[in-house]
């Protein structure tokens, strides 16, 4: 095969080799750069071209091989999804912490029971021995002994705006005597 044979042959070619790859799922500037390169291997090595009709297939054959050696060489690239970790601690863990140490022993263990591991009232009576109204009564006991331990007395609240106050006036009339000694 000539030189302007296969120049010839290129001109008609090319767009048949690009559009074979893009039919073979390559995207189009890849399509357009294996198709160059499959045409200039094809001008390296024409004299092995043995059939000038079947250059197109011949030359397609070549894009395809290129592509393929491409796609074996190529690292796959896999993209690593986002771990975020939870935190260790949440503010319910804290609180369930807190709840749990204002307990006595049998109160806790039937909390921990019931609310934590996910026993049912039934369950817990026949691990500790208790019957399951003794189990239902504890729960409504742990609760509200919990609540009373963790909420704030009304007094104390009361107390503390009472000393805001207190040392808010105090202040105050510190500030008024030592502007006075300024003056």
């Amino acid at each position: 095969m000539t030189t302007e044979e296969y120049g010839s042959a290129y001109q008609r070619g090319f767009g048949a080799t690009v559009r074979f790859l893009v039919s073979r799922g390559l995207a189009y500037d890849a399509a357009l750069d294996t198709a160059q390169s499959a045409w200039a291997k094809g001008w390296e090595r024409r004299a092995q071209l043995r059939d000038p009709n079947l250059i197109l297939t011949w030359t397609n054959s070549i894009a395809l091989n290129i592509h393929r050696t491409y796609l074996r060489r190529e690292p796959t690239m896999q993209a690593l999804p986002e771990m975020t970790l939870p935190p260790r601690m949440t503010s319910a863990v804290i609180d369930a912490k807190r709840i749990l140490n204002a307990c006595r022993p049998n109160d806790r263990a039937v909390l921990e029971g019931y609310y934590i591991e996910g026993y049912k009232v039934h369950e817990i009576a026949e691990l500790h021995g208790w019957t399951e109204t003794a189990v239902r009564i504890r729960l409504l006991r742990a609760r509200r002994s919990a609540e009373k331990k963790l909420r704030r007395p009304k007094c104390a609240k009361v107390q503390s705006i009472k000393v805001r106050q207190k040392k808010a006036i105090e202040w105050t009339a510190r500030a008024e005597a030592d502007k006075r000694k300024v003056a």
